[in-house]
C-alpha cells in the first residue's frame, strides 16, 4: 500500500473565480498537484480553465483534474481537456481527472473511444497516474472461442 492511497483533504493553495466558476490547486505530495473546478465551464471561461491547469503542468509531473464540482460543462468545457491532454503529452506528464455527472455526460458524445484519462475515485485516478492499467473498455464484438 502506497501512502497515496488515503489522501487527505487540504485547504487549497490557490483560487481563482472566472465567470461561472471556480478553479483551485493543492499540492497532494511534492510530485501531485490536483487542479479542481467548481460551477459551470462553457465558453465564457473553459479557455481561462485551459490556461490555469496548463500553467500549473510546467511544476509538474503528474496531475489530477478533480471535476466532480462542475454542474454544467459545454464543449469549450472538451476542447479545454484536449489541449490540457496536448501539453500533458508533449511535456510527459501523466494525468487523469475525476469527472462529474455533466462531465461524463459531454465526455460520452465526444470522447466514445474514452482516449481521455478518466477515474471515479482518487485513489483510481492515482493509479491511472501512476501507471497501473486503466480499465478495460467494453467488448461490444464477441471474440471467436
Amino acid at each position: 500500500m502506497s501512502s497515496f492511497e488515503s489522501p487527505r483533504p487540504a485547504k487549497p493553495d490557490s483560487v481563482t473565480v472566472c465567470h461561472s466558476a471556480q478553479f483551485a490547486t493543492r499540492w497532494l505530495h511534492p510530485s501531485i498537484l490536483i487542479v479542481s473546478a467548481h460551477g459551470e465551464l462553457d465558453a465564457a471561461n473553459a479557455q481561462e480553465f485551459a490556461e490555469y491547469a496548463i500553467r500549473h503542468t510546467d511544476a509538474v509531473k503528474r496531475l489530477l483534474l478533480d471535476l466532480k464540482g462542475i454542474e454544467f460543462f459545454g464543449t469549450a468545457g472538451f476542447s479545454a481537456l484536449h489541449s490540457l491532454n496536448v501539453r500533458c503529452a508533449a511535456i510527459g506528464a501523466d494525468w487523469a481527472m475525476m469527472p462529474s455527472k455533466a462531465v461524463t455526460r459531454l465526455l460520452g458524445i465526444c470522447d466514445p473511444d474514452a482516449t481521455l484519462p478518466v477515474a471515479p475515485t482518487i485513489e483510481t485516478a492515482l493509479a491511472v497516474i501512476h501507471g497501473e492499467p486503466r480499465q478495460p473498455l467494453l467488448q461490444l464484438v464477441p471474440e471467436p472461442r
